[in-house]
């Protein structure tokens, strides 16, 4: 109760246009807040993530592992390719939200 005394006497004693910019600057950290807690909403992945394992004789031939290269080559390639894709994509959100500050002289 002391401290809501204290402030209402402090406010009373300000004069009206620093009053005005307390409420602006209030107003202008909290939509900055407002937006930083909203732009921060990250959508994850929540599938999950099986492995397989492939069990491979220890006698296998170099002529064998290779074969076996050039058959998973395509799937990889892939799998790499989705990773800058998503790489490539959270860049560009960064960048976005980037050129939003910069726009706002931030």
């Amino acid at each position: 109760m002391r401290a809501i005394r204290d402030l209402r006497l402090f406010l009373s004693q300000r004069r009206k246009h620093e009053l005005v910019f307390l409420a602006l600057s209030v107003a202008i950290t909290w939509t900055i807040m407002f937006y930083m807690i909203h732009d921060t909403k990250i959508v994850k992945d929540r599938r999950p993530v099986i492995i397989y394992v492939q069990q491979w004789p220890a006698n296998r031939t170099d002529a064998e592992i290779i074969a076996q290269q050039k058959l998973d080559a395509p799937e990889q390639t892939k799998r790499e390719e989705a990773e800058k894709k998503r790489e490539a994509d959270n860049q560009a959100a960064w960048k976005r939200i980037d050129d939003n500050l910069k726009k706002y002289g931030i």
